[in-house]
């Protein structure tokens, strides 16, 4: 490990940014190497900072045991996943450029503070160049102004809000998942033929930046279609019983119930909705329908019975059938005993993407990974063919439109792909509303 070592020097903290899940970064000072950590002959520390506890954990779980199967196949260990299928071929099971692949692990407990603090100790006791992780949003921004700071490279884990490639983008910071604006536009038009373009919806929000940007954009491209908002609801992140949030939805007009709610949230938010009889109900002359724009499999697990019939989006599934998903599946499988996440997928390939671009970089600058990853097309990672935008540091693939599943083969058989949404549907320019405000600014080398 390096002995490239920084110290913190300030930390300022503002009331108005916390209240946003946002603070003002670490200042840290500068060594006399040629970047943040530069590491050793031997080996890499990267940083794996994950919800271990708190509303998000299941995710959390299951990105970390993604997170050390991708350091196996870095290494040479196992049967290499989707190093096999992937399109650039610079990635052989020898680590790093010759350097062995080792980790750290952080709780992030779903709580930006601890999230910044899990990083930082990374950063400057374990020498970690690279920090990846999160499932909440707000951890990732936090996490992501740190690491520009820290001038180390951020691979956003599952981060959904508009805002994170978005007005709180920044150049050090990456994100292979997709947002948002995507599950709306994939959404929408699939809720319009299914539903009708007369409809009348009510939401609830996790009160933090996804919610507020999911329920954004939800409103726009539903409204679009000529459906009317009767009600928006924000709720905070710690609850766990929403049946006072669900019982005024009844006598709201409201014919749709929008639940802009991930992780433990959905489960409990959707269960206490089918409680309250709200899918046995005909409203305005139709039947009333829910909505969970983003899904994962690991949610209707815990939601059972509650999800079936339901739409939702989502980054990718494990049921689908080009090279690189099934391997990732297989060796997935192999190693834990039970089919892959969403936020599994994304970490996993979040790892590969970053250890790619040193290796094509011929360097662990930052910078060096910053240019080898802006503009970057690929494939054969499980989305189809990707393109990391250089303006905004997102990436572009096709959508998933699902559904849960009437009638499932198994426990893990719980969500089926609807809709396949093109790419080029779900696209928008980097100065679109929705986005505006931030800068990328310029990369940070650190040191």
């Amino acid at each position: 490990m390096s002995d490239n070592k920084f110290k913190r020097r300030s930390f300022l903290k503002g009331s108005a940014a916390l209240g946003a899940g946002v603070v003002a970064p670490t200042i840290f000072t500068r060594s006399a190497n040629a970047y943040t950590n530069e590491p050793g002959d031997s080996r890499v520390v990267l940083g794996f900072n994950v919800p271990q506890s708190g509303p998000y954990a299941d995710e959390g779980a299951d990105e970390l045991r993604a997170y050390k199967l991708a350091v196996k196949h870095l290494n040479g260990e196992g049967d290499g996943g989707m190093l096999n299928t992937f399109s650039s071929k610079t990635l052989n099971g020898a680590g790093i450029l010759g350097r062995k692949v080792d980790y750290v692990t952080g709780d992030t407990q779903t709580k930006s503070d601890a999230a910044r603090a899990s990083a930082r100790a990374m950063i400057e006791k374990d020498g970690a160049i690279m920090i990846t992780g999160g499932s909440s949003s707000g951890v990732a921004i936090a996490v992501q102004s740190l690491c520009q700071e820290a001038g180390v490279i951020f691979m956003a884990g599952l981060t959904h809000s508009n805002d994170t490639t978005g007005k709180d983008k920044k150049a050090n910071g990456f994100r292979h998942f997709f947002n948002a604006y995507m599950s709306a536009a994939a959404l929408a038009p699939v809720l319009g033929k299914e539903y009708g373009t007369d409809r009348k919806a009510y939401h609830l929000t996790a009160d933090y930046t996804w919610g507020w940007t999911q329920e954004q954009s939800m409103i726009a491209f539903t409204e679009e279609l000529g459906w009317e908002t009767v009600g928006t609801v924000r709720t905070p992140l710690s609850a766990t019983d929403f049946s006072s949030y669900i019982a005024p939805v009844i006598n709201s007009g409201a014919d749709v119930l929008i639940l802009n709610h991930y992780g433990a949230n959905m489960v409990n938010s959707l269960t206490n909705a089918v409680q309250f009889g709200l899918r046995d109900k005909v409203v305005n002359g139709k039947q009333f329908e829910i909505v969970v724009p983003l899904y994962s499999r690991l949610m209707a697990r815990g939601a059972g019975d509650a999800v079936k019939g339901i739409f939702g989006s989502t980054n990718w599934h494990w049921t689908l059938q080009d090279a690189g998903s099934q391997a990732f599946v297989k060796s997935f499988g192999k190693e834990y005993g039970h089919p892959p996440s969403q936020a599994a997928h994304t970490c996993y390939v979040q790892t590969l993407l970053y250890a790619d671009a040193a290796q094509r970089a011929g360097s662990f600058n930052p910078c060096a990974i910053a240019e080898a990853l802006e503009g970057f097309k690929f494939d054969g990672l499980g989305n189809g063919p990707t393109l990391y935008r250089a303006a905004d540091h997102q990436c572009f693939k096709d959508v998933l439109v699902v559904r849960g599943k009437e009638k499932p083969e198994s426990e893990f058989d719980l969500l089926e792909v609807f809709n396949v949404t093109p790419v080029d549907k779900v696209m928008y320019e980097p100065d679109n509303p929705m986005f505006a405000g931030g800068s990328l600014g310029k990369c940070n080398p650190g040191a």
